[in-house]
């Protein structure tokens, strides 16, 4: 299996245009398992067995000795408790496992190992060959299933690739490229968390994980204290990426990332004897650790401004507390006396990081595979110097008929190539709007070539009758306001008085419009403040001075209201910054409130946004409404 070269995440693939889509899941917890430590004996090194200060309850709940007083203790409750008996398929299975199907639904997935230097936390990610860890069996099982799920006749093509990575001393160092030197974190439009650079390497077997993983694993760097032989002197990070590619239309494209990360172990300088170049690891491991501690603190108590950028950790992290990931959290402990603050640090974290919410959603796109250059004319077609005599050239975008089989993929990619973002998203919508229909109405873009031409055409016809009555609904709204005065078609516009708003009426009732006479047109008008009947042009023209709004349609006003509201909820800063009468800065006021205080219930919650005042909500509600009511209305 071919290396593939050192690449950055996230980069474009080919000049096809793709339209990216995000299906969001319901809010996930981050996932808190603690794991015991077995007591350490002489075997260990250590003169005699210590008393343990820590004693597990079931299989939740564990409780503390109080250093104040002996005669209480402080209980905690977790997802998972793991004593000292417990082995490595327990945690596994218990704690890792359960995650790996979020990847092949395109969604991302972190394993942090969190705890004090020698608790155990490099054992419980990678293990020994007689007791493989959390990082080889979660490969393993990986593969497995992408293995299965991307055979041949299934509709998704897999291809898993790994990327490993160390920070020391607030430095990112390639483990698989050791002389990249260091690397920067990068911040994607999307939001997501890249390393350009980055060496990624291709594994489609256990074999090929092994062949990459091991030489890097010795690249890390390891340094030995007076607690631990082998002292992890960084932080870890594996990063396993899965890509899918459906195989037929609409040729959607799937990605999830999976983080395994081993945590460097807070250190006591007293306690480990750290000299010179190791007392210099230990204060850039615990100043991350700490800044670390200060990110969960934030979005446990729901500030607004969370820490990551504070180091380089925090900054890698950005996705697994707090964003998008489905997250687990394994925080190892140990039970002897002399680690007991240690031991009760952790734990606090560990209980504030179980409040902590996630947001997962998938990261989906549509994206049709590009045609090859030379290849755009079939293998066995002939070529143009040698055709018969007589026989007719062959039309544009179709195949000769010793291809035919070939003719529906290469008609719609050539096609498909050809549009534009907005018109592959309206012709995949009638695709699945045909699909639902039942069997009897085959999907567009599988449909043979003069079928899908017909229907093609089909929809060319509907926007050209579109645009025809939209303009002759603004003939109608021209005569509406100033009956009298000589009207024009609309390709030559005329200037309309600016006292006046524009009506806009929805499609349906246009061939009610256009035979009514220009009184029962007047009839959808309403004046401010009171209502009152317009009963023929002349009275219209005597009150030419006074102001008139137009009467929506109650229905289109309340789906205006719902798009706009479910924009505000689950819209991104992108997503908000296209809205009328909101910049950058109000987007991120916005993202700010929802949240602090969670969804909005009504549209004008927007008064309670500090930097918003109620004028600007009444300027942003009648601006948007109105154009999504313009939407909704031209819309087939």
């Amino acid at each position: 299996m071919a290396a593939a070269t050192s690449t950055a995440s996230g980069g474009a693939h080919g000049r096809v245009s793709k339209v990216a889509k995000s299906r969001r899941c319901p809010p996930a917890r981050v996932q808190v398992s603690v794991r015991l430590r077995p007591l350490l004996g002489e075997e260990d090194g250590v003169e005699g067995k210590e008393e343990s200060c820590v004693r597990g309850l079931d299989s939740h709940s564990l409780e503390v000795a109080n250093w104040r007083n002996h005669q209480e203790t402080l209980k905690y409750q977790f997802d998972a408790f793991y004593g000292e008996a417990s082995s490595q398929q327990e945690v596994y299975a218990g704690a890792v496992q359960p995650i790996l199907r979020h990847l092949l639904e395109g969604q991302n997935a972190s394993v942090l190992a969190y705890g004090p230097t020698g608790a155990g936390k490099t054992h419980t990610m990678l293990g020994s060959t007689e007791q493989p860890g959390v990082i080889p069996r979660a490969l393993w099982d990986l593969l497995q299933l992408t293995r299965d799920q991307g055979a041949e006749g299934r509709p998704w093509a897999m291809a898993v690739s790994m990327s490993y990575l160390e920070i020391y001393q607030e430095k990112v160092l390639d483990l698989l490229s050791p002389a990249s030197g260091d690397l920067v974190i990068r911040e994607d439009r999307a939001g997501n968390i890249l390393v350009p650079g980055l060496t990624q390497k291709t594994i489609a077997s256990f074999a090929d994980f092994e062949r990459h993983f091991l030489p890097a694993s010795r690249n890390r760097t390891v340094g030995a204290t007076r607690l631990n032989r082998r002292s992890s002197r960084s932080h870890a990070v594996l990063l396993v990426k899965v890509e899918q590619q459906e195989r037929l239309a609409p040729f959607r494209k799937r990605e999830g990332k999976l983080y395994l990360i081993d945590l460097a172990g807070s250190e006591d300088n007293r306690r480990t004897g750290n000299r010179g170049l190791r007392l210099k690891e230990s204060g850039a491991i615990n100043t991350s650790l700490f800044v670390l501690g200060k990110v969960v603190d934030a979005l446990h108590q729901g500030r607004p401004r969370v820490p990551y950028r504070d180091s380089k950790l925090t900054r890698m992290l950005q996705d697994s507390l707090g964003g998008s990931a489905h997250s687990v959290l394994i925080t190892n402990i140990a039970p002897e006396r002399r680690f007991y603050l240690d031991t009760l640090t952790s734990l606090n974290f560990a209980a504030r990081s179980k409040e902590v919410i996630n947001r997962p959603f998938t990261h989906e796109s549509l994206q049709p595979p590009a045609l090859a250059p030379g290849k755009a004319s079939c293998k066995d077609s002939p070529p143009e110097a040698k055709r018969p005599r007589g026989q007719p050239e062959q039309e544009e975008g179709k195949a000769s008929p010793e291809c035919t089989s070939d003719l529906p993929n290469f008609s719609l990619l050539q096609q498909l190539k050809s549009l534009d973002q907005g018109v592959l998203e309206r012709l995949l919508s009638f695709d699945q709007l045909l699909r639902s229909q039942g069997p009897q109405s085959p999907p567009v873009l599988k449909t043979p070539g003069k079928e899908r031409l017909a229907l093609l055409r089909k929809v060319e016809e509907r926007d050209r009758e579109i645009k025809r009555l939209k303009e002759k609904q603004k003939e109608l709204e021209a005569r509406v306001l100033d009956p009298k005065k000589e009207h024009f078609p609309s390709s030559q516009p005329q200037s309309r008085p600016s006292s006046k708003t524009a009506v806009v009426l929805p499609l349906q009732q246009l061939a009610q419009v256009q035979t009514s006479s220009p009184n029962a047109t007047l009839a959808l008008l309403k004046k401010k403040g009171q209502k009152r009947k317009v009963e023929s042009p002349q009275s219209e023209r005597e009150n030419k001075a006074e102001a008139w709004e137009l009467q929506i349609c109650p229905n289109l006003l309340a789906l205006g209201r719902e798009k706009i509201l479910d924009l505000l909820n689950h819209g991104s800063v992108r997503d908000l910054r296209r809205l009328q009468r909101i910049g950058e800065k109000k987007a991120r006021l916005i993202m700010g409130w929802r949240e602090l205080h969670g969804p909005f219930t009504q549209v004008e919650d927007l008064e309670k946004v500090e930097g918003i005042s109620r004028k600007q909500v009444e300027s942003f509600l009648r601006v948007n409404i109105m154009s999504h009511v313009a939407v909704d209305s031209s819309s087939p």
